[in-house]
């Protein structure tokens, strides 16, 4: 449970319908429902039931109302106090990030500084390990969270958190046990990070893997995100290939018909957070970095 669930929650109670809860919080209609969803999953409870074109709380909503105001109120003040003896946190923070690090944060990591630090503005930028770590080496970002390995000298690397990478498939015959380098290098794959190809650090992982028996890593598709990926596994036609933590932060945005299992040898996605050495960070870059791998150790 986090304060931001429970304000998308307030909202949605509130205004009847997840639409003008959205409308009130300057959020798009999505995220909001997808906060009271993992609201409802944390409580193991529904909270809304549909009527028409609205909302109604449901018991459990009811009772939830008063504490998380309550709970919100409680974290206001303590900001305030916190606040009020320690130095100001202000300023712009450009903070890079690769491609699927939305579906790790999703909106949580924005929710959490902006209800901290209000005087914060942050800028999340990057789509690829590989060109978040250019832009930051050139001083275009203050700090970043990207895919390990990182060769730079330049930088400070502070390893946070890894997650298994795995074979999905609609197919039950590919999942039913962990899929070997050899099965892998014969398999119909639908990779993203298309633009990036075999610079993606979990590409290559993988090509590493399937030349040590002898093969190529050639998918049969090639896509730019993990959601379309998904979506084409889920035909049946090709198996994906993505990390653990992602599916299970996606939730039921991933395919049904879609099943995984881990690979042999095991493969990790690695993440870190990265500086510049010869810059130091402002109050407001250490805020953004806390809050992150806050965030990313919890889905760990």
């Amino acid at each position: 449970m986090t304060l931001h669930e429970l304000r998308c929650f307030i909202a949605v109670y509130d205004g009847g319908s997840f639409t003008a809860a959205a409308s009130t919080l300057g959020l798009a209609q999505p995220s909001v429902s997808e906060q009271v969803r993992l609201l409802e999953q944390g409580l193991g409870t529904v909270l809304f039931q549909r009527a028409g074109r609205g909302l109604l709380p449901s018991e459990a909503a009811k009772v939830l109302r008063s504490h998380a105001q309550q709970t919100l109120n409680a974290a206001q003040a303590a900001v305030a106090a916190v606040t009020s003896v320690q130095e100001e946190v202000s300023g712009t923070i450009r903070f890079g990030v690769f491609g699927t690090s939305r579906l790790y944060l999703d909106v949580d990591l924005v929710g959490d500084v902006l209800a901290r630090y209000p005087d914060v503005r942050i800028e999340l930028i990057g789509q690829n390990s590989m060109d978040v770590h250019e832009q930051l080496r050139r001083g275009r970002l203050d700090a970043a969270i990207i895919a390990l390995p990182v060769d730079d000298t330049g930088l400070a690397v502070t390893p946070i958190m890894r997650d298994e990478v795995v074979h999905v498939s609609a197919v039950p015959e590919r999942v039913q046990r962990p899929v070997t380098a050899t099965v892998l290098a014969s398999a119909p794959l639908v990779l993203s990070e298309a633009s990036w190809g075999n610079n993606d650090s979990t590409r290559r992982q993988l090509a590493r893997a399937v030349q040590s028996v002898g093969g190529t890593l050639t998918p049969l598709v090639d896509v730019e995100d993990i959601e379309t990926a998904l979506d084409i596994a889920a035909t049946g036609r090709a198996d994906a290939i993505t990390a653990r933590g992602l599916l299970k932060r996606m939730g039921d945005r991933v395919p049904p018909k879609l099943r995984w299992v881990s690979l042999r040898p095991r493969v990790f996605d690695e993440f870190a957070i990265v500086v510049r050495r010869d810059v130091p960070l402002s109050k407001a870059t250490q805020v953004v970095i806390e809050l992150a791998i806050a965030r990313m150790q919890a889905i760990r």
